[in-house]
């Protein structure tokens, strides 16, 4: 018979037990998801021909549907030019506008597969992340394509008219004999949309890649603030590099780029808040 001692207090875990509990219970969350190189490269075959059957299909919906497409995508010029219809755009080559329509079917199905990717990068990292870290990565692939469309909202019905409205400014005429009118190749048009839809669209991950790089530790909000000065001359420089040269174009991706990056900022101190919150949790539960 073992008789207790009253004055010896009962033993408590030691914090390394609570370690090897919380490993183990990590642990537990994976059991199950192993799989060989040769399972992860076929799944990755699997995932990736998926994406291509559903780029495939959007294409060929896209490209019957090519024309009413870039009739949307006039709608810019046509606030240009105060909301005329009859709007001209020319084509120099037999195949210029069909090779347009193509490259137009292909921008329209990327952009409209994006869930589809999305779902699939999650489907095939998930199983080999935590639970806690799957919900991380969850809200980032969410916010990613909401701010892409923000960006080309932006870009779409705010800068886009206000830029084609200083370039259709310079038409005009020396002394009636030479007329100075701005007709644009359908390629060209297409090219400069599409260009500006990405840079605005990339642009405007800049809260979303800000706060990931917090939530892993490489950035904090002190550093994103003592950086504000070198931030501003780098979206002045990306601003000049990825749009038109003309002015309204340029600081019409800067100011929200400057925006973003304060917003960043917010974001960043948000996950640092929470972060602390949870270690404190933490600490709490260990020395129960």
């Amino acid at each position: 018979m073992v008789v207790h001692d009253p004055t010896i207090p009962p033993k408590q875990d030691s914090p390394k037990s609570v370690t090897s509990e919380s490993a183990d219970k990590k642990a537990d969350e994976l059991t199950g998801t192993e799989a060989s190189l040769i399972d992860h490269l076929t799944e990755l075959r699997t995932r990736l021909i998926f994406s291509m059957i559903a780029i495939a299909v959007l294409f060929v919906i896209s490209f019957i549907f090519a024309d009413r497409i870039f009739d949307f995508l006039l709608q810019p010029f046509k606030d240009a030019t105060g909301g005329v219809e009859d709007v001209r755009l020319i084509y120099t080559a037999p195949q210029e506008f069909f090779f347009t329509k193509l490259s137009l079917s292909f921008f329209s199905a990327i952009f409209m597969a994006f869930p589809v990717f999305a779902s699939q990068i999650y489907a095939f990292v998930a199983p080999g992340l935590y639970k806690n870290e799957r919900g991380a990565f969850l809200p980032y692939l969410i916010a990613t394509p909401i701010f892409f469309v923000i960006g080309a909202a932006v870009m779409f019905y705010g800068v886009m008219p206000l830029a084609l409205r200083f370039f259709l400014s310079m038409e005009g005429g020396g002394d009636g004999s030479v007329t100075i009118e701005m007709l644009p190749r359908v390629s060209e048009y297409l090219s400069l949309i599409m260009t500006l839809v990405f840079a605005f669209g990339v642009c405007f991950q800049l809260p979303v890649v800000l706060t990931l790089l917090a939530r892993i530790g490489i950035v904090d909000s002190k550093k994103l603030k003592s950086w504000r000065k070198y931030a501003f001359v780098a979206v002045l420089v990306v601003a000049a590099f990825l749009t038109p040269p003309d002015p309204i174009s340029q600081l019409g991706l800067a100011l929200p780029m400057l925006l973003l990056y304060e917003i960043a900022i917010l974001s960043v101190k948000f996950v640092e808040r929470s972060r602390k919150k949870r270690e404190e949790a933490e600490a709490a539960k260990d020395q129960l």
